[in-house]
């Protein structure tokens, strides 16, 4: 079993997107006191951790992801004594915080930017990723936003470009220069000394980039898909080799250890996207002195085979032989995967189901984005209403990430479900409505409801926190597998379809286990399973 500082090992990590999650002073916008006041709730699910996104000074280009003061809460969320009172009430009840780092890149409100830009010779001259123009005035090299456009933008006071994998509003850092590095190391110190638990890495592979500025070669028609990023987007015609994922970021993974593992017990989670993210994940979370977990969007996908479920964490099974994932189906940035994944259209509860127990069964640490324990479907959000500058620039093939980030519903029959007192920043949905969790936590059958059961039966599993996985070769839409430590061997088996699958067990002794919606009737050896049903057993 995991150590105590190791808690994060087999952790379920809850997402919350504090303008989404409860507001508590009626201006429409989720903030820290919101949190607090919902903390019990969190606590009822079972949960180990909450990641919440950034909640940091911003100008909000991009909702927070844009950081203008790395040590200083925006006053949209609160006030920095409220954080130290989350920080307070979330220990108290047993519950670890993570917090996004975002440090490849600052909003262009910064003081370091504001300095930087104003000429070549300032002190924070060389702290972004500058460059001069070709002789014909067009961008360096041929570098795309994943937002849309070139990713360079003119600045006239010292007549360069400076780059922005982004937003134009978020200015890429030169990591290039140690002074950057210690400058950003110092700063996530400061909230390691508030108390928190970890951190959650956004977009940790694009901290350098490559100072030869060199092209990146265009990508094949057939090849053109992305996670994060849809095939139409210009973005999706590269091999992004040269604008992330750069060797020197590696040495930087092993600064950001050398820190964390002075304050023991804490863990870094980095999210990466790249043209092999499995295999990026494996190198990043190598030798035990760089990222403790690793996460990716390759189970953020529209692929919902058996297939491609099994193949994708077998691959990282392979590769990440040393370091520790991090498994995901949902989270701010993609479709919700109850709607992603459903196989009609519709939002199926025994679906939701099943998708929890399946995330909760894998090896590795799980984030759940919050909504899931819900079942809330993607929002419908009209176009006049949008807040997304990405969804608002390839609107209509692309909608945006609204839809993934309307308030959750607390209360059925109070205004905008119990999320505030006034018109929320995003609608909230009539669906969602019909789904808050004070209907459902009084409903033995809902998704709410379940999903506590099984995270207090799994806590109880050790093959599921930290064992082994060993996949059974298995036909659509029955996965299939095994997770071994040495006290115990569980088969897991689900089905993925709308309709029942017949399943052969393997000639073993296994005795069934006692866990909420387990399915299926065994005859002659073999098992029945329900639509979209689960079934796990001991082998004895």
């Amino acid at each position: 079993m995991a150590s105590n500082n190791e808690w994060w090992k087999g952790a379920v990590i809850y997402q919350i997107y504090p303008r989404s999650f409860q507001d508590s002073n009626a201006d429409g916008i989720g903030d820290l006191k919101g949190i607090i006041h919902r903390l019990d709730y969190i606590k009822s699910l079972g949960v180990d951790a909450v990641w919440i996104s950034p909640f940091f000074k911003s100008p909000m280009k991009d909702f927070g992801y844009d950081i203008s003061d790395y040590r200083d809460v925006d006053p949209m969320f609160g006030a920095i004594e409220d954080f130290d009172e989350l920080i307070n009430q979330a220990h108290e009840r047993d519950i670890k915080i993570i917090i996004d780092q975002v440090l490849s890149h600052t909003s262009n409100q910064h003081p370091w930017f504001i300095e930087s830009r104003e000429n070549k010779i300032n002190d924070k001259a060389d702290w972004y990723v500058w460059a001069d123009a070709k002789p014909d005035g067009s961008p360096p090299n041929n570098w795309l936003s994943i937002f849309g456009g070139v990713a360079w933008q003119w600045e006239p006071r010292r007549c360069q470009y400076y780059l922005h994998n982004f937003l134009t509003e978020q200015p890429d850092l030169n990591f290039h220069n140690p002074d950057v590095r210690k400058a950003i190391l110092d700063n996530v110190e400061f909230w390691l000394k508030k108390g928190v638990d970890g951190f959650r890495l956004d977009a940790i592979n694009f901290c350098f980039h490559d100072q030869q500025l060199r092209d990146n070669p265009a990508k094949p028609v057939a090849l053109r898909q992305g996670r994060g990023f849809s095939e139409d987007n210009p973005y999706a015609f590269q091999y992004h080799y040269y604008n992330n994922t750069q060797p020197e970021n590696l040495a930087f993974m092993e600064e950001i250890r050398a820190l964390l593992d002075r304050y023991p017990g804490t863990v870094s989670l980095g999210e990466i996207s790249s043209e092999d993210s499995l295999q990026t994940m494996a190198e990043y979370t190598a030798d035990d002195n760089k990222l403790h977990m690793g996460y990716s969007f390759e189970l953020l996908t529209r692929d919902y085979s058996a297939k491609y479920i099994r193949d994708t964490v077998s691959r990282l099974e392979a590769v990440m032989t040393e370091g520790w994932p991090c498994w995901a189906f949902a989270n701010h940035d993609v479709e919700r995967v109850a709607s992603r994944w459903s196989t009609n259209s519709v939002v199926n509860n025994e679906q939701v189901k099943m998708l929890t127990a399946l995330l909760g069964s894998l090896r590795g640490s799980v984030c759940m984005y919050q909504g899931e324990e819900l079942g809330l479907g993607e929002a419908a959000v009209a176009f006049e209403e949008l807040q997304d500058p990405y969804g608002i620039t390839f609107w209509p093939n692309f909608k945006g990430r609204d839809g993934c980030r309307t308030p959750m519903p607390w209360t059925k029959a109070k205004p905008h479900a119990g999320f505030s007192e006034a018109k929320p920043w995003l609608p909230v949905s009539n669906e969602h409505s019909e789904r808050a969790v004070d209907e459902q936590v009084q409903d033995n059958n809902s998704t709410l409801s379940y999903y506590q059961a099984f995270l207090r039966w799994r806590g109880a599993q050790p093959a599921l926190k930290t064992g082994e996985i060993e996949f059974i070769d298995t036909p659509e839409p029955v996965l299939a597998f095994y997770r071994k430590v040495d006290e115990q061997t569980l088969l897991c088996i689900f089905n993925l379809a709308d309709t029942q699958q017949a399943f052969t067990l393997p000639e073993l002794t296994l005795s069934e286990c006692d866990v909420k919606h387990q399915s299926g009737s065994i005859t002659n050896n073999v098992l029945q399973l329900s639509a979209f049903g689960c079934y796990f057993a001991e082998v004895i």
